[in-house]
């Protein structure tokens, strides 16, 4: 959780630098804003790492503390995560990011020893809310394979890749002088070197045995005291992984060829037995085949049935194709438990963390690849807990993010009732089992949503309140289309090869309920909210036809298919709502020429669609095919309840759908969309058809990205375009605009680019090389036009190829003064181009229930309002005093209400409907591209403020949004700076280097919130939360749990009258006496380096109140015990002495006197 140092900057900055930013205002316009007072200043906003969700990325190790309940797991990338009860979470970060090859706590101590594969070792204090590194030891010349830390001992074995050993003391850090070696180990007569270690443990009732386990096929009893083998045990095959038995008499090995060796310790010779769990055994006595490697073997005892044996690997090679299975076997019976994915490590929860008692197993961790799962021992079937952690956010790739913080308190109760019915059965019936710390004190007073769409097309809620997060419901979007049942029968119409439902773009208003989301199919679906089941017959389908004809007048069919403008119902442009099977299909749809045409990409389901409470589909729009071209993606999209309207918006231009009357009421160009404002010089489009943009996204390190990382689809994690057709490989990068400019589609969704066959690694690596560099974008222009998209292109391709590239990048319903003359706001409906046009249309809407239903929604053009540098992103609208005017919204109504219950629909307007005297400004638009900011006024459409946010760089998401104290523009840039912007008169904030653009998942999730709130992406399973407020970043410590409580540890098991008498319990070994300075000397320097932890003072606090602190007080004590009782041994032998004074001063007055008589004295 680590905090980042801010450059505020002063306010009236803005006004001397003209680099940043330069107002353009009338003095009317300035006169009237200097009287708004703005409320939001710069000491408001601090930033600072909240929280992460999710699943460790990429695991590589776990462990588990038995008695505080806490699991800790390692990552590749040196990630640690640390989880107690549902809702106690926490993450750390070493800072080399070398894997955790193997953690160790010190069980009930709140500490935790990390090993990482650059051979060092790190004690992490768990008693603080955010863990810190108290020491750390950096080996030198020896690898680390493996390490071992006794319950309640302070020392630790370190195994080496050389095959030596050796011992840490964790209070200190440093090594001793007691050190194994491996020619000591094995035998002399051995002349080949036994391999790393893979194995140390202590024999559970004499812990001066020490049992050490080389990788071929050695295993030494090493006698701690004598400093020599008491035993070895050899076996042809390697070793993978060993597990004593509680009583220390015997041992199980696990092998690299699929067996499991079981060895009595006092006999060297040869194991006891010898199985294989998977093996098919042959009936004539031989050697069964050889199986996989056992990689891990445990086995835990009971008291009152057969013992456990739990194993992973040691399947048949004969079964192909079979997934990851763990293995139970238990007395005569055998389990075998088929995993998701592949296994990582797996632990055995006992009752017990003393490992010369009964174990009593109750149940097992499984740490997979890409989930996590803990099996319930006790309960026949062994049936799985039910995971109370949000670890399936990557359940189904994540392609798109959304964050709304201070939602309505009714919405969330409302989701989770629907939710609730969703949840799978047949988990165990007990409680988690990793029940450890306690949740924090402070909570935020706002609730909060995050919305994740995703590759198969469904939609996850997620209830983020309080610094949780728990998932509230889930919707599957693709049940409204017909899923083919295999490649063969994929159908020649898609556009994209995986992933046909992906989402693209989420539009969700909280208060009416209504969801409205795009896919990469080129398809929007229009959700309502319903807490009654249904069933829908015929799926309501309108088929909309998309082209830009001004930029395709060679277009075979150019003259007769112009864009529809305004249409009405009855016309062609009304809702098709026959079966599927009636639609024209693609061989039917042909034009003249053969091209598909009229086609949509995606088949509508034809059955009757059974829909759950919940959210139900209202209306299914499809883009179709025209003339042979695919339609283009979608690139924007908004939806408004009080309307009754949906917009969206591609390449070819605009599109407005009335879904209450299921009708289109617009479709027009973008040029046409300017009508005699149009700004660009319009040119008719090359014969050459320029494809669509294409579905592939890959890695920006294209040779070392993992296989879930390259994308086939839109799905993946971090992207850029990799695929590329024969007609289209390269793009056209603008001389005028920056270079990012063009790719402006992934700063807030991601878009499509052309379907193709084959991947281009050329273009994948020359966009991995301007990502890693995208903070020198100015200087490497022309390097960048001529290696990275450049297009070998026609003469009609320069100019005019610029052109058609304007696509409709947003939209923003609203009540506006959208036109100089009007004195009172309407319903309008404004529209950001990808070349920094924003326009604006007016939308008659009728205004009573009975006429909206029955008379159309007409709409009539403004024109071209403002331009900015770089496509629009965001829009919103202030009022006269710089307030955000709240989006107008229906109330929600139960849809499927009988009519005489339903309620009539009631629209809610802002609180103070904005009207405007004769030339006075009583509305500001604030309006954000990729490179500046503005503000203009409404009616007059000046601008009254301005400012550049980024010359070098370019704004990758921006948002208006709502603190305590009053309403700023929040952008993240590419060079990872957020930034924070007064309103209206854009002040600069905050500014701070937070997060470079690594890859594109991070542009494609990055969202901003209400109340300083934020979030990303920053793994394909992991969410990272963020917050840019003051205040909460001053309360995080009281927000966030407790990981450590104060637990008492169980009481060691009893020995026993008889094995008191004779000696039969366990050996205890004074560890301190045999490792110490005093007798194994002083370990070579040069072998490890010890660092002390980074926190400085925050470490020593840690290291005060952390183990370190209570093992010194505990020595402290002892020390003063000790004094004290050598003070009363030193009492006793005066008084001892004084009585031997006087017992010879009374001898010898006695012999003084002895033959005197009574009258000699």
């Amino acid at each position: 959780m680590k905090k980042f140092n801010i450059r505020k900057v002063l306010d009236g900055l803005t006004a001397s630098s003209s680099s940043s930013s330069a107002a353009a205002s009338p003095p009317s316009g300035s006169r009237e804003n200097d009287l708004i007072q703005e409320t939001l200043q710069s000491e408001h906003f601090q930033l600072c790492k909240t929280l992460r969700h999710g699943f460790p990325y990429q695991p590589s190790s776990m462990a588990f503390d038995p008695v505080q309940k806490i699991l800790a797991i390692g990552t590749q990338s040196g990630a640690l995560r640390l989880f107690g009860r549902a809702g106690v979470e926490c993450y750390c970060q070493h800072e080399s990011g070398s894997a955790v090859i193997q953690l160790e706590f010190l069980v009930n101590e709140g500490a935790l020893v990390s090993a990482l594969a650059d051979d060092s070792i790190h004690l992490w204090n768990l008693r603080q809310k955010l863990p810190a590194i108290l020491h750390s030891l950096k080996f030198n010349r020896e690898r680390i394979t493996f390490c071992h830390l006794p319950f309640q001992s302070k020392w630790l074995y370190v195994g080496t890749e050389r095959g030596n050993i050796h011992i840490v003391n964790v209070e200190s850090f440093t090594l001793s002088g007691y050190v194994i070696m491996w020619n000591k180990a094995i035998e002399l007569s051995s002349k080949s070197h036994p391999g790393p270690v893979v194995h140390i443990s202590d024999n559970p009732m004499d812990e001066g045995k020490l049992l050490i386990g080389f990788e071929c096929g050695i295993v030494v009893l090493w006698d701690l005291k004598s400093k020599k083998a008491d035993y070895r045990y050899n076996y042809d095959e390697a070793i993978h992984s060993v597990a004593w038995h509680h009583e220390g008499k015997q041992f199980v090995c696990s092998h690299s060829d699929g067996t499991l060796t079981t060895w009595n310790v006092r006999i060297p010779a040869k194991p006891a037995q010898i199985i294989t769990p998977h093996g098919k055994q042959p009936k004539d006595g031989k050697k069964p085949e050889p199986c996989k490697p056992i990689l891990k073997v445990e086995y835990k005892t009971t008291r009152a049935g057969e013992p456990f044996m739990i194993l992973c690997g040691g399947l048949s090679y004969d079964t192909v194709g079979r997934r990851a299975c763990l293995t139970v076997m238990h007395g005569k019976s055998t389990a075998v438990l088929e995993m998701d994915y592949s296994i990582v490590d797996f632990l055995t929860l006992c009752e017990t963390p003393y490992p010369n008692d009964f174990q009593e197993p109750y149940a097992v961790v499984v740490l997979l690849e890409k989930d996590l799962v803990v099996i319930d021992l006790a309960q026949i079937g062994y049936p799985i807990f039910e995971n109370p952690y949000p670890l399936s956010i990557h359940e189904s790739p994540v392609t798109c993010c959304e964050y709304y913080a201070d939602c309505p308190a009714e919405i969330i109760p409302a989701l989770y009732s629907v939710g609730s019915k969703q949840k799978r059965q047949g988990f165990s019936k007990k409680e988690w089992p990793v029940s450890g710390g306690n949740w924090g004190q402070g909570t935020l007073s706002f609730s909060e949503i995050i919305i994740t769409g995703h590759a198969d097309g469904s939609i996850k809620f997620w209830d983020a309140s309080a610094l949780m997060l728990q998932v509230l419901y889930k919707l599957k979007t693709a049940k409204v289309f017909e899923k083919p049942r295999s490649k063969e029968e994929k159908s020649s119409t898609d556009i994209v090869d995986e992933d046909p439902f992906a989402i693209q773009i989420l539009s969700w208003c909280p208060e009416s309920r209504v969801l409205c989301v795009a896919g990469v199919s080129a398809h929007v679906i229009v959700y309502r909210f319903s807490k009654q089941e249904v069933t829908t017959e015929v799926v309501q389908l309108l088929e909309v036809r998309m082209q830009c004809e001004m930029n395709e007048v060679e277009s075979p069919e150019g003259g007769g298919e112009q864009a529809s403008a305004v249409s009405t119902p009855g016309t062609s442009s009304s809702p098709q709502t026959s079966l599927p099977q009636s639609h024209p299909s693609t061989s039917s749809n042909n034009s003249s020429d053969g091209l598909r045409d009229n086609v949509p990409c995606l088949k509508v389901r034809s059955s009757p669609l059974k829909q759950s409470p919940g959210y139900q589909v209202e209306l299914l729009i499809q883009l179709v095919w025209v003339s042979g071209e695919p339609p283009q993606q979608i690139t924007s999209l908004a939806v408004n309840s009080a309307y009754g309207l949906v917009a969206f918006g591609n390449g070819n231009g605009l599109a407005v759908v009335d879904y209450l009357q299921k009708t289109l009421l617009l479709n027009m160009s973008t040029a046409e969309l300017y009508g005699s404002t149009d700004p660009h010089h319009r040119q008719p489009r090359s014969p050459r058809k320029a494809r669509q943009p294409s579905a592939g996204f890959c890695d920006g390190n294209d040779a070392s990205a993992t296989p879930e990382e390259r994308c086939k689809s839109p799905t993946s994690g971090s992207g850029s375009p990799c695929n590329s057709d024969e007609d289209s490989k390269h793009k056209f990068i603008d001389k005028e605009k920056p270079l990012f400019s063009l790719i402006w589609f992934f700063s807030t969704h991601f878009t499509v680019m052309s379907k193709s066959k084959r991947i281009s690694k050329t273009v994948a690596n020359d966009f991995a090389k301007i990502s890693r560099k995208i903070n020198m974008i100015a200087d490497q222009k022309d390097d960048a036009r001529d290696n990275s998209f450049s297009r070998s292109r026609s003469s009609s391709v320069t100019s005019i190829d610029r052109e058609s590239r304007e696509v409709v990048s947003s939209l923003y319903f609203c009540d506006s003064l959208s036109k100089k003359s009007e004195t009172l706001a309407v319903p309008s409906l404004w529209v950001g181009t990808s070349l920094g046009g924003m326009m604006a249309i007016t939308l008659n809407v009728p205004s009573t229930p009975e006429q909206r239903m029955q008379q159309p929604v007409s709409v009539s053009f403004c024109g071209s309002v403002v331009r900015l540098k770089g496509g629009i992103l965001r829009m919103a609208q202030l009022d006269a005093s710089g307030t955000l005017l709240p989006h107008v919204y229906e109330p929600w109504y139960e849809p499927n209400a009988p009519e005489e219950e339903r309620e009539p629909p009631r629209r809610r307007r802002p609180t103070s409907p904005p009207s405007s005297q004769e030339n006075q400004d009583c509305q500001y638009i604030v309006v954000c591209s990729e490179k500046q900011a503005k503000v203009v006024a409404l009616p007059s459409q000046n601008c009254v403020y301005e400012h550049n946010i980024t010359e070098a760089s370019f704004v990758l998401r921006a948002d208006v949004v709502t603190m305590t104290s009053g309403v700023g523009l929040a952008c993240f840039c590419a060079n990872g700076h957020i930034m924070t912007l007064s309103l209206p008169s854009l002040r600069p904030l905050l500014d701070v280097n937070y997060l470079p653009l690594t890859d594109m998942r991070i542009a494609r999730t990055f969202c901003f919130s209400n109340q300083g709130q934020a979030l990303y992406l920053t793994s394909p399973t992991e969410i990272q939360r963020i917050t840019y407020s003051q205040e909460t970043c001053d309360n995080l410590q009281e927000m966030l749990g407790e990981l450590f409580t104060p637990v008492e540890t169980p009481e060691a098991p009893n020995r026993g009258f008889f094995k008191g008498l004779f000696g039969g319990g366990a050996q205890s070994l004074d560890r301190e006496d045999l490792f110490g300075e005093v007798t194994a000397g002083k370990a070579s320097r040069s072998l490890a380096q010890h660092i002390p932890g980074p926190g400085g003072m925050e470490g020593m606090k840690g290291a005060a109140s952390g183990v370190v602190g209570e093992l010194a007080r505990a020595r402290i004590a002892l020390d003063e015990r000790g004094q004290k009782l050598g003070e009363l041994e030193e009492r006793t032998a005066a008084m001892m002495s004084s009585a031997d004074s006087f017992s010879k001063h009374a001898h010898d007055i006695m012999l003084k006197y002895k033959d005197k008589k009574w009258y000699q004295l």
